[in-house]
Parts: C-alpha cells; structure tokens; sequence
C-alpha cells in the first residue's frame, strides 16, 4: 500500500478525471444558482444544480464573453470539463460556454435588456414625440451605399419633394456599428438641424440587426430632442431601438411614408380648405349685406333730422328736470339753515341779556356765580345787553 500526502491525493485524482473522455468536454444542463460575477476579472463563479443534485462551477472571464447576463434560476446548457482544485480537494465543472436552455444567447440578453429599460421608462408612452405635420428636413442614420438609404430617398422625394433630406452615414452591423450610430444621432440632433431622424436597416439576421440592442444606442435615442423613427429590418424583427423610438416603422421604405405627408393629399387638403374659406367668406359676406339692407331703412338713416330732434327734446326734458331738482334742492338746504339758525341764535347767551339778565364778572374776569363769592369791598363788573358796569361791593 502506497502512502500519500494530501497534495498528492489531490493531484492524482485530477489527472485522473483530466484523462477521462467524457470529462474532458462535457456539457450539463442545470439550473444556475448563487450567481457570483467579479467586475475586474469579468469570473463567473455559480452552482449548477438540479431537482436532486448540484456541482460547483466557473468560468473564467464569461462577463466579457457572453451575450446575455446570466441570473439565478436561468435554466442553461454548459459546455466544459470537470477537474479538482487541488488546494481544497474539491472537485469543479469548468465552464467554456453557456447557453440559455431553449432559447439562444442573444435572445435570452435582448429579452433581459428589454425588461430592465422597460421598468426604468424608456419605453413608457407619455415620453414619445409627436411627428411633425409637414417635416422640411428629413435625417437619416443609415448605411451610405445601402438599399436601405435608396428606399428612403425614392419615397420621400415621390411624397413630398420638398423635403430636404440629412444623410449621416453610419455603419450598421459589427462591433464598431453602435458607436457609429451614436455619433451620427447626435450629429443630426444637435442644434436643431433635423424635424425628425430616420434610424435603421434593411432586414438580416439577430446577429446582423444586434447593434440596434446596444443599451448606450438606446439611452441616445430616448434624450434625442428630435423626434425619432425606428426602421430596423423587416415587418417581423424588432429590437430595443423599436420600443424606445418614439415610432416604429415595419421598413425604411414605411418609415419615409410615416416620416413625410403625401404632397398630392396636401394638395387636396389645401383645395377643401380653399373651399371652405371660400364658403365661409360668401356666407359672412352676404349676412353682412342682409344687416346693412335692414340698417338703410331704418328711420335714423332714412330722416336723420327727426332722429336728431328726438334726441333734442330728451335733452331739453333732462335739463328742465335738473333745474327742478337743483332749485328744489336749494330751497330744502335755505329751509334747513333757517331753523338751524333760529336754534343757533335761542342758545346764544347776549339773547338772555335781551331778557333783562346780567352776568357778574369778579376782577379777573371769572363768573360770579353766588353773592358770598365776593368779600366786602371787591370790585367787580355787570354785564348787560346794553353795555357793561363796575361796582364795589359793600
């Protein structure tokens, strides 16, 4: 019997599972639990496990290599090998890829994106832009050489020939299409140069359309101060730039229709309101001249004499009643004076002196009132109504 050290056993078993086939690639379908993702290194660290039993599991820098982000309680398929830690004799399923279990990578990370921009309110209805009526100037972020930009041309300049259309080219597939896309939207919405952005495509497939997944492309688009329509593929396919624009269109070719008005509709419209004010200007016309007809047979305007000599005598009649009120008046206020005066002049004291009384002043020109008020040989003065006395008293 051969006697080994911990390390040792370790190792041994290691290689032994590393010489194993079926170990050396195997993929595992489970259910993904305690997701662990370190930023710096991009590591995924998580627990693959099934109704009744479960494996440790790593990826080495999967955040930079998957498409979707993967969660607790996602159902995956991975692709690796089995091997043992030797410093903690544990042994550990070693992942190189990981798919969403019936579903594809990059539809498992667009139906992720779409929900999370979907709570936060990208999406939400009450922040989307009205089109303008009669857009002037057309942009379009698009391929330079591609059919896509030929569609919107052709259709704009059939609807409505006057509109001024912005190319901004821009790649839109590939690593670099986002970033492209991104420049071109804020070239065209700065300073107000465009009415409303055509963005988008012709068709392909998920791989071919996923620039118009990117989060950053669809935070620019939902702070674009220009109204923005979506163009991306065909009737069927969608992406996350469909939900945040503030319009979706099924093709280029439908969103130069939904982006531009139809001149000849314009031209239609403009001559049934040509009509209209026409009709209006004929019936306001003739009610104007049925109400001057009645006003010229009207008395004032027929003997305007007359009607200035009713006028006339209406004054007279208000100045006769004024001269009444204001005589009547005058005689109430002099009746009024009349008796205040008659009381004014009861209350006078010199009319008492007319009665036959006097008044006693001492020396210092103070009313005697009583007799005893006065010693013996102090002078003092009477009052009467004719004039005044001095006297002593005795």
């Amino acid at each position: 019997m051969q006697t080994l050290t911990v390390e040792q056993l370790n190792v041994y078993i290691r290689d032994y599972l590393a010489g194993a086939p079926l170990l050396a690639k195997v993929a595992v379908r489970g259910e993904l639990s305690n997701v662990r993702v370190y930023p710096g290194s991009g590591h995924i660290y998580f627990t693959l496990k099934d109704e009744k039993s479960a494996v440790p599991a790593t990826m080495f820098g999967g955040a930079g290599k998957l498409a979707f982000r993967p969660e607790n309680g996602m159902k995956v398929l991975c692709v690796g090998r089995v091997s043992v830690f030797v410093r903690d004799g544990q042994y550990r399923f070693y992942a190189e890829s990981i798919e969403p279990d019936g579903v594809g990578s990059l539809a498992a990370a667009f139906e992720q994106l779409k929900k999370r921009l979907k709570a936060e309110g990208l999406f939400d209805p009450a922040h989307k832009k009205p089109l303008p009526k009669v857009p002037f100037r057309v942009g379009v972020i698009t391929a330079e050489n591609g059919a896509a930009v030929r569609d919107i041309i052709n259709v704009t300049h059939r609807r409505f020939p006057a509109a001024n259309i912005l190319l901004a080219p821009a790649t839109v597939q590939g690593p670099t299409a986002p970033a492209e896309l991104i420049r071109a939207l804020r070239l065209l919405d700065g300073g107000g140069k465009c009415d409303v952005i055509l963005i988008g495509r012709g068709g392909g497939s998920m791989e071919d359309l996923w620039c118009f997944n990117d989060e950053a492309l669809a935070r620019e688009i939902y702070a674009c101060r220009t109204p923005i329509i979506s163009a991306v593929g065909h009737e069927t396919d969608f992406t996350i730039c469909d939900f945040v624009a503030d319009l979706r269109a099924p093709t280029p070719s439908a969103a130069a229709e939904l982006a531009v008005p139809d001149v000849r509709e314009l031209l239609r419209k403009f001559d049934n309101l040509r009509g209209r004010m026409n009709s209006l200007v004929e019936a306001r016309l003739q009610m104007l001249s049925q109400r001057l007809n009645a006003l010229a047979t009207r008395p004032v305007l027929a003997s305007p004499q007359a009607y200035l000599d009713d006028k006339r005598m209406l004054v007279a009649q208000a100045e006769e009643r004024l001269h009444r009120a204001v005589d009547l008046s005058m005689e109430r206020r002099a009746q009024r004076l009349q008796v205040l005066s008659e009381k004014l002049r009861s209350l006078n004291p010199l009319a008492v002196l007319e009665r036959g009384y006097a008044v006693v002043f001492d020396a210092s020109g103070g009313v005697v009132r009583r007799p005893e008020a006065l010693a013996s040989g102090e002078k003092f003065s009477v009052k009467l109504a004719g004039g005044q006395m001095d006297a002593t008293k005795v």
